[in-house]
């Protein structure tokens, strides 16, 4: 089956199971919270645990070792995710404006960045909140590369243009939501306007784009990070390394990227409607993945601990029927993977969520 049949097909089932229960919705919605700021901020470099976030966004605590910034940092984009998502439902062109509020509200405030330099000199510039950037920016790439994006003098008129061609192809409606998420993301990045934040902005107004068409939004997995990567490099060859180009690239030029997203996006919808229909206590959700345990006492085990986070060893050895050293490795088990963690105040919390 070709790629774009079984993105017409994943996208028919996700359409027939709707309105979905208020129930559902809470459910996805949560899940999905947790699931796009860990993932889009920790392809960035933060550092918090799935369950720290979870338990940040969810319920406003903290658990363990965590770095200030990051804490700051997650929170925010939390923020940002709420505005765009409120964003969707207004149906209003898309505007610079709200692109640069956007990018305030993940960024908060304008920081200093410090940096040293061989010979021991050191460095220092402003990263500005909600402004195009003031400085060149560019990226080494894992190959060795310079890349650079568009200039500062560029990016305006580059930013402007892109805008003014999303406003038009939306409106023609020649063009999928899916292939327009995945170019307007491409041409975006190609600009990198900001100095600091462009690829979770980038996250972020690809589920833009996707919701305001009926689809489900999207995650990026921080642990297929390289391939994404590697596909957006595989389109920029095929592109070329000229600003201007970039930010005028057709479906065709980026067609490794095209395809990657797609399938990406697929995989997401099919979870989504997996997630929301199937029902059974042997199914759990763990950052987009579906996970069937070999054994019941994983489940039965989980599903107490949810109920009653203090339950001792002897309680779950009840449960389960088996022994102190089984039940111990079962629990260290689902420890190793984040599924849960101890907590000396509030006994044992849990990150996997039951199908049902």
């Amino acid at each position: 089956m070709k790629t774009s049949e079984k993105l017409q097909k994943a996208f028919e089932k996700w359409q027939s199971i709707q309105p979905l229960s208020e129930t559902d919705k809470r459910r996805l919605s949560r899940k999905f919270t947790v699931d796009f700021n860990y993932n889009s901020n920790h392809i960035e470099g933060n550092t918090l645990t799935y369950g720290q976030t979870e338990l940040l966004l969810l319920f406003g605590k903290v658990i363990g070792e965590a770095d200030a910034k990051d804490v700051v940092d997650m929170t925010a984009s939390n923020v940002s995710l709420k505005m765009m998502t409120e964003e969707t439902s207004a149906h209003n062109p898309l505007t610079q404006n709200f692109i640069r509020t956007l990018h305030q509200t993940l960024l908060r405030e304008d920081y200093t960045v410090y940096k040293n330099l061989p010979g021991g000199y050191s460095t220092s510039y402003v990263i500005h909140a909600g402004q195009y950037k003031t400085r060149p920016n560019s990226v080494i790439t894992r190959y060795g590369d310079r890349f650079d994006y568009a200039s500062p003098e560029e990016t305006p008129a580059l930013m402007a243009d892109l805008v003014d061609w999303y406003n038009k192809e939306e409106q023609s409606g020649e063009m999928s939501a899916v292939d327009l998420a995945i170019l307007f993301h491409y041409r975006y990045i190609r600009i990198h306007p900001f100095e600091d934040g462009n690829g979770r902005i980038a996250r972020l107004l690809v589920n833009y784009i996707l919701a305001r068409h009926g689809y489900p939004m999207i995650v990026v997995r921080s642990r297929n990070k390289h391939a994404y990567l590697e596909a957006l490099h595989k389109a920029d060859m095929k592109v070329g390394t000229a600003p201007s180009d970039g930010a005028n690239a057709t479906l065709a030029q980026i067609r490794p990227f095209q395809k990657y997203m797609t399938d990406l996006i697929i995989s997401e919808i099919e979870g989504d409607t997996l997630f929301a229909t199937e029902k059974s206590e042997d199914i759990w959700w763990y950052d987009g993945e579906r996970v069937m345990f070999k054994t019941p006492n994983y489940g039965k085990i989980l599903r107490e601990l949810q109920i009653e986070p203090e339950s001792t060893y002897a309680s779950l050895q009840e449960i389960t029927g088996i022994n102190t050293s089984a039940l111990q490795k079962l629990m260290q088990s689902l420890a190793d993977k984040g599924y849960i963690e101890k907590s000396d105040k509030h006994g044992w919390r849990v990150f996997i969520t039951p199908s049902m």
